[in-house]
């Protein structure tokens, strides 16, 4: 569908008659939002199905109880409690990823059941009560993610215009503290490898589609920090062969309120798979326990997003990393002295460049694979991997 009908259809659910605050002169550009900036995520959350929706459902709507899907995956409700900790943790961020699609209460306009966005500003608001800049998005809405075709591109531009309209209208008055992601891991269901070019399109078109809507919806919207994915937020599908096109903002904005997000769980060997458990030149003594990857390895890869992107004008934002944990009978301790050394290197070398980090917090706790738990919800926000945690702050404050 072609933009300007796009908008047509969108302007066109706005009340007659709606005010949009004035913009707020001064505020940052994306590179001066992410300097210094080193986050947390609030993972299992708010971008939850309802309970006992499959969470791969494409259905929009609201299924029962969709009000309940804050705890559906098996997390305690959200208190100021959680935000002040994260805070006085040293963190001076928060990612908060949306699921959006189960709190449709018409799905012709987007319109979003009114109880679920008094929820999401709670919390953002106390975010922003404790100083803490702030990131919503549109995170495992499946209709959006799991059909990056040609085939649902008109009518999931359509759809995507209308929730952000909705999203950036609520929204406008808020202060530059507060950014908006357009999407999240777009991605042919089970399928995370190399995509179709119609695959990268459609992902370059959401982008577009999401810069154009919010910025039509004025006040503090118009220079706003928007970011921006690569496909499936895989920055090795954006850095080589054209395959992320930069959006277009409007006139007079450039490329300065506008950052590129991607996500590094990198190498995956060491950091998600635990096929290894050391990392690192220091640890190259551990022969098959220690990954390929090492320190340059990262600092070449960030370099390169550096020269790509950030000397473009653009702001540049890690969204998701983290380091899964792993025991192992006689090493653990090393283990884990290793996962904090590779924080540390990682928080630092971000730092250098400009880079924001967002380290993903699902508040899982054991040995293998999707253990990246850093606080514990269910026990008063207990650090449980103080290595984890000891290692950003050491690098962010490097």
């Amino acid at each position: 569908m072609k933009r300007r009908n796009i908008f047509a259809i969108c302007w066109s659910m706005l009340v007659a008659g709606l005010l949009l605050p004035l913009t707020v002169s001064g505020q940052p550009t994306a590179k001066e939002w992410n300097k210094g900036v080193v986050g947390w995520n609030l993972g299992n959350q708010f971008e939850c199905s309802a309970p006992g929706q499959d969470g791969e459902s494409m259905q929009i709507g609201m299924p029962d109880n969709s009000i309940k899907s804050e705890t559906a995956w098996g997390n305690p409700v959200v208190t100021k409690k959680v935000i002040k900790a994260v805070k006085e943790a040293g963190f001076n961020a928060i990612r908060i990823p949306v699921r959006w699609q189960c709190h449709i209460t018409n799905q012709q306009a987007m319109s979003i059941d009114k109880a679920w966005l008094t929820r999401i500003k709670e919390v953002v608001d106390w975010c922003l009560s404790n100083d803490l800049k702030v990131i919503i998005n549109v995170h495992h809405d499946k209709w959006l993610e799991g059909r990056p075709t040609n085939q649902y591109k008109d009518e999931n531009n359509q759809k995507l215009a209308l929730l952000w309209m909705n999203i950036a209208n609520e929204f406008a008055s808020y202060d530059y503290r507060l950014a908006f992601a357009g999407t999240n891991e777009v991605h042919l269901r089970d399928n995370w490898g190399k995509p179709e070019a119609e695959n990268l399109a459609v992902q370059n078109s959401y982008n577009q589609t999401f810069i154009d809507i919010v910025r039509s919806m004025g006040g503090n919207n118009e220079k706003r920090h928007l970011i921006v994915q690569t496909y499936v937020c895989n920055p090795d599908f954006g850095l080589y062969n054209g395959d992320f096109i930069i959006p277009t903002d409007i006139e007079g904005n450039g490329n300065n309120y506008m950052s590129v997000e991607f996500h590094y769980y990198t190498p995956w060997d060491y950091a998600g798979e635990c096929k290894f458990n050391y990392w690192g030149q220091a640890s190259k003594d551990k022969g098959l326990e220690v990954s390929p990857s090492d320190e340059k390895t990262m600092t070449d890869f960030l370099d390169r997003v550096v020269s790509t992107w950030g000397d473009k004008g653009l702001g540049l934002l890690m969204g998701e990393w983290g380091v899964t944990d792993r025991q192992k009978g006689g090493q653990t301790d090393a283990i884990h002295e290793n996962m904090k050394y590779y924080c540390s290197f990682l928080v630092s070398e971000t730092q250098k460049r400009g880079i924001s980090t967002f380290v993903w917090d699902n508040n899982s706790f054991g040995s293998g694979p999707e253990h990246f738990g850093i606080f514990d919800r269910k026990a008063s926000m207990k650090v449980k991997t103080p290595w984890i945690l000891d290692g950003i702050m050491e690098g962010k404050n490097k």
